[in-house]
């Protein structure tokens, strides 16, 4: 008995809501207000579907994750070899990380009016040279400007767990190494690296979460011609708020199962940590 609770109360509270909004969207009875739970879910059980003549909703989710994918790499491959540096020397430390914190506390969003004057409508596909083809349709629709904005919110997050990662590293554990025979180079690689991966998974997904939520905020920049947040917004401006809610939904459930994947990794990679405690 207690075990069939367990799987059904996560349900519970969600299948209260559902029902709650389907009956007050037919009591108000204004699908721009508040759309039928049935009208949403029509649109996300057919995901194919062309909507507005913007592309299916899968196609511009995939648009989405592209965007968010170059932006957070990007920010991944600069943010953990210069978190390790930071963490592991105090003159590195002493000269970057003023510099660094005059830029964390601005958030993404703020950054747009300068964005859009560096780059404007530059897309990868000029950056990258590609005039014509199937590359070039998909290249077009990444700007420059979205994915500066989606590196700058997932940067921080990396940055500082990695830091913080390197820092938590035991000093009997380098001192053991140096006495061993190793060099820097065998510092970083067999010591910082495997004993800081934890607080650097954190950061990863904590990074990402923050990348994925800055996804809309770049979508509506000018230039943006597909995905998710530039559905929505198109979606407000012609008063079909079903879509808008199916595209929050798609939002969700993308992020919801990238955390899902870096928890399942925490858990089967690092649960020594949580040993040790």
């Amino acid at each position: 008995m207690n075990k069939v609770i367990r799987y059904i109360s996560p349900i519970i509270l969600p299948m209260f809501f559902l029902v709650f909004w389907q009956f007050y969207s037919i009591e108000i009875n204004n699908p721009i207000i508040l759309p039928r739970v049935d009208r949403v879910f029509e649109i996300l059980i057919k995901p194919n579907m062309s909507l507005l003549s913007l592309g299916s909703l899968i196609r511009n989710t995939l648009i989405s994750i592209l965007r968010v994918g170059i932006g957070y790499t990007a920010a991944m491959f600069l943010a953990i070899p210069l978190g390790m540096f930071i963490g592991y020397s105090k003159r590195i430390e002493e000269f970057l990380m003023p510099f660094l914190n005059l830029f964390r506390p601005i958030a993404p969003l703020a950054w747009v009016p300068l964005v859009l004057a560096w780059f404007g409508v530059t897309s990868l596909a000029s950056i990258l040279k590609i005039e014509q083809g199937s590359f070039y349709t998909l290249f077009s629709n990444i700007k420059a400007s979205m994915l500066f904005i989606i590196f700058i919110g997932a940067f921080f997050p990396i940055l500082t767990n990695s830091i913080y990662g390197v820092k938590s590293v035991r000093e009997t554990l380098i001192d053991s190494a140096l006495t061993m025979g190793a060099n820097k180079k065998d510092i970083f690689i067999k010591v910082l690296l495997p004993a800081s991966l934890p607080s650097v998974i954190t950061g990863l997904r904590v990074g990402l979460g923050v990348a994925w939520m800055c996804l809309v905020s770049a979508e509506m920049l000018p230039g943006s011609l597909a995905g998710i947040g530039y559905l929505i917004t198109h979606a407000y401006t012609v008063a079909r708020t079903d879509i808008v809610i199916a595209g929050m939904i798609s939002i969700s459930f993308v992020g919801g199962l990238f955390d899902y994947v870096f928890q399942k990794i925490e858990i089967k990679f690092f649960k020594w940590q949580s040993m040790e405690k």
